[in-house]
């Protein structure tokens, strides 16, 4: 059996995926990509990330993230290492240092990791001891402090109702593996009546500096049929989060899945990819978005799709921008020799992508976009728009 899966992952695939394919895993192995992430190094190398899930994986017990890289502007990867014990985990950079932030298995106390080779190897820290919920969402550097959003998972019920909406922080020039260094706010459980009573929870949550200049946790929303994101409020010292269900869900196409929300400061615009349609299932069509004001959003292009949702899905996309372009990573379910992906969101690929000239998307109706290996610019942690 060994051997018969090592050989499907080595032929030729069918129905070659769009993008570059980072890494393969076919349903027959039993475990699925899941997490991507990405950054860059100094010297311009291009780091990706993702763990495996699924039922002959350790997700349970002991995580494994896999990290490769890039020398080539993403024309080509390698793997780098397998990293055991981080899960569902954000990459990124921070004062000449390459970190990762996640629990240690599904549910699992919250680690942080720091890197100082380039990847290879990794010093690791318990930050909180519980049972934690994320993904790959951004670590925002605002006003001295870094912030990110996390949620833990001892609420009542199962999966979304346990969820709890929080925000940690710490100072920016401390020690972040030093767990006394970072501050957690209260955090907040789910409502069922929320949306008329179909408000399942919320989840993988975005660190985002609103207009005006505070911090705000933008949330993925679990509902059947609507497309909503909840706006959290954090103070300014990151201990206090609060709600207000009146005011609070806003109209997010892909507000459903998982989404990254990144600020631009050349356009002043906020922009995000989201797997769009309706219900978590959906996930066949990838579209890419921005807002002025993190409140109303435009769609305002498709960048890929399939036209069968079941088996085929575009998620959990992270990305950055360099110069006019956006490069990202997608956990993406396609084709291959093995039968393709076990279902849209047990993805059996990950994939590395380029959209040129994002921000022309604005002005204009309809536009070539171009899938294909590109250069990644050094993350900017967004400012407050008018700042």
């Amino acid at each position: 059996m060994r051997f018969v899966l090592a050989l499907l992952s080595a032929l030729p695939l069918f129905g070659q995926p769009p993008g570059v394919v980072i890494d393969h895993s076919p349903q027959t192995s039993g475990q699925y990509v899941g997490s991507p992430g990405i950054a860059i190094l100094p010297d311009g190398t291009y780091l990706a990330k993702m763990d495996l899930f699924g039922p002959k994986s350790t997700e349970n017990t002991r995580a494994v993230t896999r990290v490769f890289r890039s020398a080539d502007k993403g024309s080509s990867w390698s793997h780098v290492t397998d990293v055991n014990g981080m899960y569902w985990a954000t990459i990124f950079l921070h004062r000449g240092a390459l970190y990762l932030v996640g629990p240690e298995k599904q549910y699992g106390d919250l680690i942080l990791m720091r890197s100082l080779d380039k990847g290879r190897t990794w010093t690791r820290s318990v930050l909180a001891e519980g049972r934690y919920h994320t993904a790959p969402v951004p670590v925002v550097l605002h006003r001295g402090r870094l912030w990110r959003a996390v949620e833990t998972a001892d609420g009542p019920g199962g999966w979304g109702s346990q969820f709890r909406a929080l925000m940690m922080s710490a100072p920016a020039k401390a020690d972040l593996m030093r767990r006394e260094n970072w501050t957690f706010s209260n955090a907040l459980g789910r409502d069922p009546k929320w949306l008329d009573g179909g408000f399942g929870g919320w989840l993988e949550g975005n660190a985002v500096v609103a207009p005006g200049g505070r911090v705000v946790n933008l949330l993925r929303v679990d509902h059947k049929t609507l497309e909503k994101a909840a706006w959290v409020e954090v103070s300014a010292n990151g201990k206090t989060a609060s709600f207000d269900p009146a005011t609070g869900f806003i109209d997010f196409p892909g507000g459903s899945k998982k989404f990254t929300i990144r600020f631009d400061k050349k356009s002043r615009r906020y922009w995000t990819l989201a797997s769009q349609g309706a219900g978590s299932s959906t996930r066949n069509k990838l579209v890419l978005m921005s807002s002025t004001d993190l409140k109303n959003w435009t769609v305002h292009t498709t960048l890929l799709e399939h036209p069968d949702r079941a088996r085929h899905g575009f998620q959990y996309v992270d990305w950055l921008v360099e110069g006019k372009d956006i490069v990202f990573v997608c956990r993406t379910a396609f084709d291959d020799v093995a039968g393709g992906a076990h279902n849209a969101h047990d993805a059996n690929f990950l994939t590395f992508h380029r959209v040129t000239n994002f921000r022309s998307f604005t002005s204009r109706a309809g536009a070539e976009v171009v899938a294909e290996a590109a250069g990644v610019a050094e993350e900017e942690h967004p400012a407050a728009p008018g700042r």
